[in-house]
């Protein structure tokens, strides 16, 4: 298997012409160092049972994921520590999966931050502070070269819905600030956990403990997935408008826009949104129809997500079963 991975992957770099690209939300991988920072059931070696055994367990479980996704590219979001995201490359490179590249940011005293796997080279990678409170995880900005041509790539992992909208539109007024720095014909990919819905302007309006913007979202409204009447950013309207950016859940049927389910409702939390420039015809491309959900059997239990399992009777503990409560989505770029 690992040979003839070795094999698809020189003639991709080589000679192929579609660069598939991912991301992640792999739930708490967390290493075995305790720096202070950490989940209460992520500290080492307490009753939870967040021991060596357990962690070699959940780099498994989560290179395995990463490996039949098959991306040449993949956001990450919830490693701990630099530590962790090099354990999980060195666990890939055991299953027959070799990523040369790797990028990571983390926030002062956040639990959990944000990477990048490559096997493109790195020509740049930033970590974009978003606020001084430990609530806010930085964005990763990565410069990639995909032979010849530059791509940037920004992970983000925005505040969960724990806090109100004011602190995810926080977050995208930062990366909106750096976007208008950048040539309007370069082409950038925003992903991550954004925990908010592509259509978050309509789930949110009647929420009390969200709604702290008078109807404003991070996502549609500051990062322009919408128009000015709220209508959705379609791929023709992108191609003819360069303020606007299209978010690629759009390409799926309604029913499976989702990737994490929360009491029984399905979310659309992880996103990937292209710039006008993927969608001009000229360089690297879009490749209309490639978007989707790595929804693997194996990462369902009766229906549902098969996330890290921890018992729920005390003493609560880690079981060393599951993957994450996120579903990873996927598309292609083409190089012309």
């Amino acid at each position: 298997m690992k040979f003839f991975w070795i094999l698809f992957t020189t003639f991709t770099l080589m000679g192929g012409t579609e660069v598939k690209i991912a991301s992640y939300n792999v739930e708490n991988l967390f290493d075995m160092n305790d720096d202070g920072t950490e989940y209460e059931q992520y500290i080492p070696n307490t009753s939870w049972g967040w021991n060596e055994e357990m962690h070699r367990i959940k780099l498994r479980n989560t290179a395995q994921v990463i490996y039949d996704i098959g991306a040449d590219i993949i956001g990450l979001q919830e490693i701990e520590s630099e530590t962790a995201l090099k354990e999980l490359r060195a666990q890939l490179n055991r299953q027959g999966m070799y990523y040369p590249h790797y990028a990571f940011a983390r926030a002062k005293n956040t639990a959990v931050a944000v990477a990048l796997l490559s096997r493109y080279p790195i020509v740049s990678a930033l970590s974009r502070s978003v606020g001084a409170h430990r609530s806010y995880r930085d964005i990763l900005e990565v410069k990639l070269n995909i032979n010849g041509k530059n791509l940037r790539i920004f992970v983000n992992h925005w505040k969960s819905k724990s806090g109100p909208e004011s602190m995810r539109v926080q977050s995208a007024k930062v990366l909106k600030k750096r976007l208008e720095e950048l040539n309007e014909d370069e082409p950038y990919v925003l992903m991550g956990d954004f925990n908010s819905h592509h259509e978050e302007y309509k789930t949110f309006v009647k929420s009390r403990k969200h709604n702290d913007t008078e109807g404003i979202t991070g996502i549609n409204h500051i990062l322009k997935t919408i128009d000015e009447d709220e209508n959705p950013i379609t791929y023709a309207s992108l191609q003819s408008n360069d303020d606007f950016l299209y978010n690629l859940w759009y390409e799926l049927p309604e029913d499976q826009r989702w990737s994490h389910e929360y009491r029984g409702r399905h979310e659309s939390l992880d996103n990937m949104i292209i710039s006008p420039s993927l969608a001009d015809g000229k360089g690297l491309e879009y490749i209309r129809g490639s978007f989707g959900r790595f929804d693997a059997p194996y990462l369902f239990y009766k229906g549902k997500p098969y996330r890290w399992q921890q018992s729920r009777k005390f003493p609560k503990h880690h079981l060393g079963e599951g993957y994450s409560d996120h579903l990873a989505i996927f598309a292609k770029i083409n190089i012309r």
